[in-house]
């Protein structure tokens, strides 16, 4: 088979990937549930491409995002429910609805952009699935967070949990509010580590980790954005760390915890010259 850049080509790809007795055992055994972690960990690898600009990665990671749109569809066409074709018919239909400022309506009228519209239209879409399945339409509504998606990673759902309540006014006014907060969980947290008791010191770890959430949003910071960006700086530094023991003919693991700490702070004194 020939690489197409042709969609067509990677569908049929995937459909013999899924072909009873032809087909590769182990795509044959995988179901949404088992795919479902590879699809949150490709979109992170997109992410991280974007994060070191490399083009050419983000190229590739793109792809492999896109073969989990692929895969998902196929097995949802093996089960009669859905196929390629209905996604991106489902999310052009969407793009085009809620953007009636860009795409003119039957009459080839465009809609002027109010506020609020965004949430209006995606209410109509929620209704409307609803009435397309009446079953989860008669579970009672749990209230204003109830729209927040289970399935996002911690550190999003705690932003898009203290957007919603910032929205009726349950927020503090500025940045410094939060820091306040951040200190009084600061302390809770070692009142629990001086008592010893592990399931309370991970409930106090949890709320330090909501309020940092929150005070990242109220100085307008992606956390997840922010935690790359650190956790990069730590590479580099550790990695000069390394670099500066092996010039000197030392192991790490030989090295002390005092040596590694001064390594460390020259690091950071190369980065802030730089």
């Amino acid at each position: 088979m020939i690489p197409s850049r042709d969609i067509s080509g990677l569908i049929e790809i995937m459909a013999r990937l899924r072909a009873p007795v032809t087909g590769c055992p182990w795509d044959l055994e995988q179901s949404f549930a088992t795919i479902a972690p590879y699809t949150i960990e490709e979109a992170y690898e997109v992410a991280e491409a974007i994060a070191r600009g490399d083009m050419h990665d983000l190229c590739d990671e793109l792809g492999d995002l896109l073969l989990q749109v692929v895969f998902h569809a196929r097995m949802a066409e093996e089960q009669g429910a859905f196929a390629f074709g209905d996604v991106v018919e489902a999310i052009t239909r969407k793009m085009i609805r809620r953007h009636p400022h860009v795409f003119p309506d039957h009459n080839g009228k465009l809609v002027p952009l109010v506020k609020g519209d965004w949430d209006r239209i995606k209410a109509e879409e929620k209704a409307e699935r609803a009435a397309r399945n009446p079953a989860a339409a008669s579970v009672p509504p749990e209230g204003l967070l109830a729209g927040v998606k289970l399935g996002q990673p911690a550190l999003a759902r705690a932003m898009a949990l203290q957007w919603k309540a910032a929205s009726v006014g349950f927020d503090w006014n500025d940045p410094r509010s939060v820091l306040a907060k951040m200190r009084e969980e600061i302390d809770e947290l070692e009142a629990a580590l001086d008592g010893g008791r592990p399931d309370e010191i991970v409930d106090e770890t949890g709320d330090l980790m909501f309020a940092l959430v929150n005070l990242a949003r109220h100085v307008a910071a992606d956390p997840e954005a922010a935690l790359r960006r650190t956790n990069a700086k730590f590479e580099r530094r550790f990695a000069y760390i390394e670099r500066a023991l092996a010039a000197r003919g030392r192991a790490l693991d030989a090295a002390t915890l005092d040596e590694m700490d001064a390594l460390w702070n020259e690091a950071k004194t190369k980065e802030a010259a730089e």
